[in-house]
């Protein structure tokens, strides 16, 4: 079970992967008053900036998942591997996004979605 808790404190992380395309090297980023600025953004930074947002959203269905799982006393390999397959497919939405891969992005989300429904699944026994 440690990898699945390594794998939501990752989860828990990885939104920033999108914060970080959304301002990376821009010199005008406007610290001041940045929400503001993300709302104006296009392109790769416009989408950076939904991948954090819908990430952040992915992230408690995940997390309770994980808890459930954990307190129905889930085979420990069943639990990592579900929660390893949500963080590889979290990173291919957030890249896929970024990329403006939209077809691919939507791949990975439902895996992503999948594999929390494993856990809830696994939680209860089926």
């Amino acid at each position: 079970m440690n990898k699945a808790y390594l794998c939501v404190l990752i989860a828990g992380l990885l939104p920033y992967a999108g914060t970080m395309a959304a301002k990376w090297g821009f010199s005008r980023y406007d610290n001041h008053n940045p929400r503001q600025w993300l709302a104006e953004q296009t392109g790769f930074r416009a989408r950076g900036n939904a991948a954090q947002a819908n990430s952040f959203e992915a992230f408690p269905f995940f997390a309770a998942g994980v808890i459930l799982a954990s307190l129905a006393q889930v085979d420990a390999a069943r639990l990592d591997m579900y929660a390893m397959v949500f963080v590889a497919a979290r990173v291919g939405f957030i890249a896929s996004y970024v990329a403006d891969k939209a077809a691919l992005r939507s791949i990975f989300w439902s895996i992503g979605l999948l594999s929390v429904v494993g856990l809830f699944a696994a939680a209860l026994g089926l």
